[in-house]
């Protein structure tokens, strides 16, 4: 493994960095999580991250150097806006080091792992804050301050994870998890001088359970904008703080009556002003806000909603975005736009094409790289300009082993669904459908707010898996209710407070329309999901039983009130304020009604769905008399990751559906 890279004029690629240099962890195939790098602001050498250490490559002259060495791990390292110095996070503190000097320095002296965080994030804000991409500090724009978070969680329980591979006694630790209605941390955001290495805290409140979830600095660094969220989460307000004395006025305020979805779509304008993304109108929207006053200019035409703004064109007058269409199976695809500032309407669709469009994005060039694939083959990486023509193809390996092309190929349709809706579905057939023949049939699914499983997009080894199954005789069937994605944000609303029906009404939907294929066996429908569709699953098979004739469950929640804090409470809202919604909500009140074949999967070093939830599960249905099986992975996580993990979770699900259904053959 190397490290290459492509000019922007579109010349050939060429070696930034050999294998030889490489820092270790960085090399094999497959690198470790750890190994990460970043630019220098400069664009002349690159700061790695790897193995808990960092090192510095620099491209004019080869030259490489590991500027650290210790026990601990340094994370979240960046550089400074001149580049010339670097700042990390080192045992909960942050750190400075100079390269000229190579001198480093402890900024902040009150730190403790476990206790009080400086400069990074606790467990459940990276989760479901930063959706796992978590930015724990943020350099003034002149790189003379740094702003940063700090978190007490000490007042936070712990839950306990084994490491059973240590032996004869497992290892034990301990994570910082909040519950439903219990304490959260306590999260400031302070402003650390670099001259005189004085802190200013922010007046952001006197909430202490607030959520401060995005913190960006103006481009003129004289101030700090918050987003605070209250704990209820149906309240945004976007703060204005004087980094100098810590003020703060509430410049915007987006307010709902269930809950407020956080994205990443605020971007400041070189001549004053901002960009702002909200759901006001029931889809997500992106609006333009002046320098001063209310008034905001919407971006976004009907028929499309944004999922994520990538960069603003040089000159400013086009805003990068990706988005989809809002009308039928739209929101199964991806496209790029242009969107002008004016508000004028006339937007540009900078990509083409069935299936999934994304983009990475260089503001000061206008240049930008098109990830692309769809549901049946992933597509090499292409640079384009801002006019959507295309500057060179990334070099691209397709995979090995197998042709995409050959393998059984999705269709994307549309089912009826409660009260005369059409719920977006997709599904694979098996090569050879025998006259007369009827097949059993494997659905998956995910169902949360706001989420989507129909997607025209090269979904990896799931789909590779489900490719496999078509190959062996099965259907496979997706269908995504109407608190899906595909019906906007009043749509995700229905789950306010209680789970479970109108997930369950989806895929009701989706096996009447399987039985009424001739060629679907009605005897033999399976039914499947991870996580969150664990939980689902659950719930479907304990509230109908006999609909589908074997379920397997990965990694569910199990009990509402043992997940987290900020997930659960923003759709179902505190356990003291929605009891009946907990119980309800939760599949082990049900669990005495299961009546069909049952596999429970679950990692023992699962931080997220903490095995726990399982194993409660499983109590429940021993003392229920309910047989069931269950199968255990030693170290795994919250989903099947590495080269022996992965194909024996999929070979064990494969087997238990073949046996429990009577394998792919058609039924005469």
């Amino acid at each position: 493994r190397e490290l290459w890279g492509l000019d922007g004029s579109g010349g050939p690629p060429r070696r930034l960095v050999p294998a030889g240099l490489l820092p270790p962890g960085c090399t094999s195939p497959r690198p470790a999580a750890g190994c990460t790098f970043r630019w220098s602001p400069d664009g002349t050498a690159l700061l790695f991250t790897a193995g808990g250490d960092l090192f510095l490559h620099d491209l004019a002259n080869g030259n490489h150097r590991r500027l650290t060495e210790t026990a601990a791990e340094e994370e979240g390292a960046a550089f400074s806006p001149r580049g010339d110095r670097i700042a990390f996070v080192r045992e909960a503190n942050l750190h400075l080091l100079d390269l000229a000097s190579g001198r480093e320095e402890q900024l902040t002296a009150d730190g403790r792992p476990d206790e009080i965080l400086n400069g990074t994030t606790d467990w459940v804000y990276w989760e479901e804050i930063w959706n796992r991409d978590a930015t724990g500090f943020w350099w003034r724009p002149d790189g003379g301050a740094i702003a940063f978070y700090r978190f007490d969680v000490r007042g936070v329980g712990r839950y306990p994870l084994l490491d059973y591979s240590e032996e004869p006694y497992p290892q034990l630790r301990r994570q910082r998890y909040p519950h439903p209605g219990g304490a959260n941390s306590e999260v400031r955001i302070g402003v650390l001088d670099l001259a005189s290495r004085e802190v200013q805290y922010l007046a952001t409140g006197d909430r202490t359970d607030a959520y401060l979830a995005r913190a960006d600095w103006t481009p003129d660094g004289r101030t700090l904008a918050v987003q605070r969220l209250d704990r209820g989460q149906d309240r945004l307000d976007l703060l204005f703080c004087a980094a100098a004395d810590g003020s703060c006025a509430i410049r915007l305020t987006e307010r709902w009556p269930t809950w407020v979805n956080l994205g990443d779509e605020l971007r400041f304008l070189a001549g004053g002003g901002f960009l702002w993304g909200s759901d006001r109108d029931g889809w997500r929207r992106l609006y333009r806000y002046p320098a001063e006053g209310p008034e905001a200019v919407r971006l976004v035409p009907d028929g499309w909603a944004i999922e994520s703004v990538e960069g603003l064109a040089p000159a400013e007058g086009e805003v990068l975005a990706v988005a989809f269409r809002t009308e039928g199976l739209g929101p199964a695809e991806r496209h790029v736009l242009a969107l002008p500032l004016d508000g004028s309407g006339a937007v540009r669709q900078l990509t083409s094409g069935r299936g999934w469009h994304g983009a990475l994005a260089a503001e000061r060039t206008g240049l930008w790289v098109e990830r692309a694939s769809d549901a049946d083959a992933p597509r090499a990486p292409r640079l384009r300009r801002l006019d959507g023509s295309e500057v060179a193809a990334l070099p691209f390996a397709p995979p090995g082993g197998y042709d995409p092309a050959a393998l059984p190929q999705w269709q994307f349709l549309t089912v009826p669904g409660p009260g005369g809706s059409r719920l977006p579905a997709r599904l694979l057939l098996p090569p050879a459908l025998a006259p007369g023949a009827r097949h059993p049939a494997l659905v998956y699914h995910y169902g949360g707010p706001g989420s989507q499983v129909v997607v025209d997009r090269w979904g990896g080894s799931r789909d590779l898996w489900h490719k496999a199954m078509a190959e062996r005789g099965w259907v496979v069937f997706s269908v995504d209710n109407e608190a899906s994605l595909f019906f906007g944000k009043r749509g995700e609303d229905l789950l306010h407070r209680r789970f479970g029906e109108t997930e369950l009404a989806g895929q009701l939907a989706g096996a009447e329309y399987l039985r009424g294929l001739a060629y679907v066996d009605p005897d033999r429908i399976g039914l499947w999901g991870w996580s969150g569709g664990g939980t689902n699953t659950l719930y479907a098979l304990f509230a109908r039983p006999g609909v589908w004739r074997a379920a397997v469950a990965g990694a569910p929640v199990t009990d509402w009130r043992l997940y987290d804090s900020v997930w659960t409470e923003r759709y179902l809202d505190g356990p003291a304020e929605n009891p009946e919604g907990y119980r309800q909500a939760s599949p082990r009140t049900h669990a005495a009604s299961l009546a069909d074949a049952l596999l429970l999967i679950h990692g023992t070093s699962d931080d997220n769905v903490h095995p726990q939830h399982t194993l409660r599960l499983a109590d429940d249905l021993v003392k229920a008399g309910r047989p069931f099986e269950m199968a255990i992975y030693p170290g795994m996580e919250h989903g099947p990751r590495g080269a022996a993990v992965t194909p024996h979770v999929y070979e064990r699900m494969r087997e238990f559906f073949e046996r429990r259904l009577g394998g792919g053959a058609p039924a005469p």
